[in-house]
């Protein structure tokens, strides 16, 4: 049976019993930060559903709305999902016709997108390692329908950005090939090494360290070989790991997911400057390193507690600009406009925050800077981290 979902992500030979504990996890994690969809109160300007409560996560989403901001400001969104059911609770499916209404309707120039690693949509016989492939076969018959459709979504899935086992070492180099072979538009994986002692293992990792081994660095000497990039996403805490590989491997195309993973739970929780100080000596030394680039987003989950998850409405884009550009500027200062990129992370932000808002909040926090700053950031930078040749094209 086909297996997706992040569940998946949490190794490949993990039993239904195992899967079903760490989803049990989870879950006890998720009510003591309580980042369900709980029942919500309305503005008293919105008819609800008789009860005064809000019954669905979209009409939570829908109590704020804004027209785009800067409509004709070309973008490339560096990195979304595709989900066709629910990985794991609380996040919601989305599907190709959910994308593609945000792309047509959000009121943005959305050029082209990068699809990126949704542990869905494998193959369901053949070797193990190769199942994978079955991700960038998928990926590549949405981008071509697209292409075909000719509508504003016509960009999506440009570039393809799916999933191989690093820990393979050397042998990973026939799955890379065969990704290859499966589209033009892969351009990369990610291998998800997210894990913290604070939060439940369902971040893509389940045992901490892994890039430090040798087997691993093996598998990234086969991207290199190849001219493929690494996604890697990870939580703040580990960031020294990643400065290590970059350093190690230095002609690896790294890039760094999720504003480097800043958390404000656990640990860090209550310790809101410490937090930042921390993550931003450990992004200022991996800046450093020029191979390095870094996808500016996904500070509207949780665990980074800049989110409007448990609030009874959405943060405007004025507001969430106000409570994320710290970060976001920061990184921009420590890399440069060239090597920061930006991303919706959707539909995982999607729990917090709508498409145009989220893309507005962007627009609002960089709106001081250069207009050859802001087209590297919204577009020229993922066109050349990726190689999406035709969409640079477009985005000048």
């Amino acid at each position: 049976m086909k297996r997706s979902g992040f569940l998946s992500s949490i190794g490949r030979s993990v039993c239904p019993r195992v899967q079903g504990a760490i989803q049990a996890m989870f879950n006890r994690f998720r009510r003591a930060i309580d980042i369900r969809p709980a029942r919500l109160q309305p503005r008293s300007t919105r008819r609800d559903q008789g009860d005064g409560q809000m019954t669905t996560r979209k009409q939570w989403r829908d109590q704020v709305n804004e027209m785009a901001l800067e409509p004709d400001l070309p973008i490339i969104d560096a990195h979304h999902h595709i989900w066709l059911t629910p990985p794991l609770e609380p996040w919601e499916a989305y599907k190709v016709d959910a994308i593609t209404a945000d792309m047509e309707n959000c009121g943005h120039t959305i050029l082209a997108t990068v699809y990126t690693d949704s542990h869905a949509h494998y193959r369901t016989d053949g070797p193990q390692a190769m199942r994978v492939v079955g991700e960038t076969e998928y990926a590549n018959s949405v981008a071509d329908a697209a292409q075909a459709r000719g509508s504003a979504a016509s960009g999506l899935c440009a570039a393809i950005v799916t999933h191989a086992d690093l820990l393979l070492g050397a042998a990973v180099g026939d799955v890379l090939d065969a990704h290859m072979a499966a589209s033009q538009r892969f351009k990369g994986i990610r291998y998800m090494t997210a894990i913290d002692p604070d939060l439940p293992p369902v971040y893509g990792a389940t045992e901490a360290e892994i890039m430090n081994r040798p087997i691993f660095r093996e598998g990234v000497a086969e991207l290199v070989k190849r001219g493929l990039s690494l996604d890697t996403w990870m939580f703040q805490p580990q960031l020294p790991e990643l400065l290590d590989l970059a350093r190690v491997v230095p002609d690896a195309n790294i890039i760094l997911d999720h504003t480097g993973g800043p958390l404000a739970i656990g640990r860090f929780a209550g310790r809101r400057g410490e937090a930042f100080a921390q993550w931003k000596r450990d992004m200022a030394r991996l800046a450093q390193c020029p191979n390095v680039s870094v996808k500016l987003g996904a500070l509207n989950m949780t665990q980074t507690g800049m989110d409007a998850t448990k609030e009874q409405q959405p943060h405007s884009s004025e507001e969430t600009a106000r409570i994320q550009r710290d970060h976001i500027l920061t990184a921009i200062d420590l890399f440069g406009p060239e090597r920061c990129m930006f991303e919706s992370n959707f539909p995982v932000d999607m729990h917090a925050i709508s498409y145009t808002l989220l893309w507005n909040a962007f627009k609002r926090m960089t709106a001081d800077l250069s207009a050859d700053d802001r087209h590297a950031l919204f577009a020229g930078t993922a066109a050349r981290v990726y190689r999406m040749e035709d969409v640079s094209a477009l985005a000048n």
